[in-house]
């Protein structure tokens, strides 16, 4: 039985073999870079929308009437100054100047009578009976409290008031507003000249509170002292 003699390449075939293999792996190698920089798989997550950025844009909960209502309550100004239900309106300035005519003002206590060292709490209201939208100053500078027992002028929310402004706003037809936050009283004399000491008590019996808003009266509200 014969064999055949084994035949070898030559040196240059093995190095041809090597090179082939060494620039598979460098393929192999390049491809997982490439992947790892450009994430595909990351680009089409990116392209669609989050659900809570969709959600919010589509809500139909999120309706205009339910926006206009927050801005409608926002408060106007501190104690004593109607809400801002009637609020600041760039076009106020260019309307009729609200007149008793239309609107009544309304001199508000939060109890008929008070017992020994309780404070009385102080409020506004307001109501447009008009056909037309008006425009009136309900800012500090524009209104008044005072209280009195029969002819005798007790206090003057006007008599130590610091830093008065303005506030024009808006108040529609039948429209009704009142104050933010009640104004106390101490239950005490003021002057101009006392504001800082101590002043005389009030003593029991009947007391009258009228207020004014923008030139505008309010009738007598009667309240008691024990």
């Amino acid at each position: 039985m014969s064999t055949r003699p084994v035949r070898r390449h030559s040196p240059a075939v093995y190095r041809r073999r090597r090179l082939a293999v060494l620039l598979l792996v460098v393929l192999v190698i390049g491809a997982a870079v490439a992947l790892a920089l450009w994430r595909p798989w990351e680009g089409s997550a990116a392209a669609a929308p989050s659900p809570s950025s969709s959600g919010t844009a589509a809500s139909p909960d999120a309706s205009p009437s339910a926006s206009a209502g927050a801005s409608a309550g926002a408060p106007a100004t501190p104690s004593g100054t109607p809400s801002a239900a009637a609020s600041p309106s760039p076009s106020a300035s260019t309307m009729p100047v609200c007149s008793s005519g239309d609107v009544t003002v309304s001199a508000v206590t939060d109890r008929d009578s008070y017992s020994a060292g309780a404070e009385p709490q102080l409020s506004i209201r307001m109501e447009n009976g008009g056909d037309t939208a008006c425009a009136i100053n309900v800012g500090t500078a524009a209104q008044s409290f005072t209280i009195s027992s029969g002819t005798d002028v007790w206090w003057r929310s006007t008599d130590c008031q610091t830093e008065p402004s303005d506030q024009i706003v808006q108040l529609d037809p039948g429209q009704t507003v009142s104050s933010v936050e009640p104004l106390v009283w101490d239950r005490t004399r003021s002057s101009v000249s006392t504001c800082d000491d101590d002043r005389p008590r009030a003593l029991a019996g009947y007391y009258n509170l009228v207020v004014s808003v923008g030139g505008i009266d309010s009738e007598p509200t009667q309240f008691r002292l024990r």
